[in-house]
C-alpha cells in the first residue's frame, strides 16, 4: 500500500520532461496517467520514456503519445492475490480501481511485508472510531473542521483510516461523534462507499473510554479500537491473531520511539560534584499509538454516562490481575496525524 499517491500520478498533457522528473522523485520507475478525478487512463515507465525520445528526440512530447493505455490492474474487491497476479504478468506496479475505476492505491511488488498479508484475516472484524473529540492537538485548523474530517492529500483522516483496514477485509466501521457530529455524517452520506457505517452519539463528553460504554449490545466479538487521528502501516491480521493468541482483553498496539534531547545531561553527586556527563543522549520508548484491539465484554464493564479515558480502562485491567498486554510496531509504522508539525509535512 502507498502513502501519498499524487507522486505516482500525472495528467495526460503532462510532457516527457515533467515525466522524468516525477519519476526520479518517487523512484518506483513508473507513472499512472490519470484524468483530474484519477480515473485510471494509461501507465508510463521511465523505459517508455526513454524509448519515445530515442524514437523522436521530442522531450516536449506530451505524455499521452508515449504512455500503455491499456494497464493491468485489480480492483478493491478482488480475491485474486496481486502480488501472484504481478508475478504471473511480469510487471513491478499495480494499482488498484475503485468501482468508478479511480486509483485509490498502488501495490508494489517490492513490499514485502504485505505480500504475506493476509486480506481477509480481518473479516467480520467492527472497527470502532473515536471521533468525538475537539481536536485541541490540530487548532487552528479543527476551528473550522471536526479533526476526523481534517484532509490529507485528496482525502480525510478518516478515509485513510478505513481504506487501511479495509485492505484486511473489514467491513463495519462504529463512528463515536460529538464534537461537530453532523459534518461528520453529512460528509459520508455524501461520499459512495462500499461499506457498512454506523453512528454513535454522545450526549456529552466521555472520553476515549467512556463513548466505548455507548456500544453496548451493538457489538458482540472482538473488535478494534482507534482514535481517528492515527494511521498505522503494519500488518494488522498478524497483530489481531496475536492478541487472540495470547488471550488478552486489550492489546494496545504499541510504537518504538527515539528522541534525541537537545542539550548535555549532567550526573551529579554529593556536594554538587560532576559524576558523568553525556552529551544530547538518545532515549527509546514504548508509546501507545492510540489503536487497540478490545475484547466485547470491556464494553458492559466500562461504567455508563462516566467519562473516563480508554487508558485508564486498561489501568483498570491491569490492576485487577486482568490479561492486558502489547503489541510492539517500528516508529515508521505509526502516523500521529493529531500533532500539527506532522500533518501539516503529510499535507505539503
Amino acid at each position: 500500500m502507498t502513502g501519498d499517491l499524487s507522486v505516482f500520478l500525472a495528467l495526460p498533457n503532462i510532457t516527457l520532461v515533467e515525466a522524468m522528473r516525477k519519476i526520479d522523485k518517487n523512484v518506483r520507475g513508473i507513472l499512472f496517467i490519470t484524468d483530474e478525478d484519477h480515473h485510471l487512463l494509461g501507465s508510463l515507465t521511465d523505459g517508455d520514456i526513454r524509448r519515445c525520445i530515442i524514437r523522436n528526440g521530442n522531450l516536449q512530447q506530451k505524455a499521452s503519445e508515449a504512455m500503455l493505455s491499456r494497464t493491468r490492474y485489480i480492483t478493491v474487491n478482488s480475491e485474486e492475490d496481486p502480488y501472484q497476479y504481478m508475478e504471473r504478468e511480469m510487471i513491478h506496479a499495480l494499482p488498484v480501481l475503485d468501482a468508478h475505476g479511480r486509483i485509490v492505491d498502488i501495490i508494489f511488488q517490492e513490499e514485502q511485508q504485505w505480500r504475506e498479508a493476509d486480506r481477509t484475516a480481518l473479516k467480520g472484524v467492527p472497527v470502532v472510531i473515536m471521533a468525538g473529540g475537539q481536536g485541541t492537538r490540530l487548532y487552528p485548523y479543527t476551528k473550522i473542521l471536526p479533526k476526523a474530517l481534517i484532509p490529507i492529500r485528496e482525502k480525510t483522516i478518516s478515509e485513510h483510516i478505513i481504506e487501511s483496514f479495509l485492505f484486511f477485509g473489514c467491513r463495519d466501521y462504529y463512528f463515536i461523534l460529538n464534537h461537530k457530529k453532523n459534518m461528520i455524517k453529512a460528509y459520508f452520506s455524501e461520499m459512495p462507499h462500499d461499506y457498512e457505517l454506523t453512528y454513535i452519539e454522545e450526549e456529552k463528553a466521555l472520553g476515549t473510554g467512556g463513548g466505548v460504554a455507548l456500544l453496548h449490545g451493538m457489538i458482540n466479538e472482538t473488535f478494534i479500537l482507534t482514535n481517528c487521528d492515527i494511521l498505522i502501516r503494519e500488518d494488522i491480521g498478524k497483530i489481531f491473531k496475536h492478541h487472540k493468541e495470547t488471550g488478552n482483553k486489550i492489546t494496545m498496539i504499541c510504537s518504538m520511539k527515539d528522541y534525541t534531547l537537545p542539550y548535555g545531561v549532567i550526573h551529579t553527586g554529593e556536594a554538587g560534584s560532576i559524576l558523568s556527563m553525556e552529551e544530547k543522549p538518545q532515549l527509546s520508548f514504548l508509546v501507545n499509538t492510540g489503536c487497540y484491539i478490545v475484547e466485547p465484554d470491556v464494553i458492559d464493564r466500562i461504567p455508563p454516562d462516566t467519562a473516563i479515558g480508554f487508558p485508564d480502562v486498561i489501568e483498570q485491567y491491569r490492576v485487577a490481575g486482568e490479561r492486558v498486554g502489547i503489541y510492539p510496531i517500528g516508529e515508521n509504522a505509526w502516523m500521529d496525524m493529531g500533532e500539527l508539525d506532522l500533518l501539516e509535512k503529510a499535507i505539503i
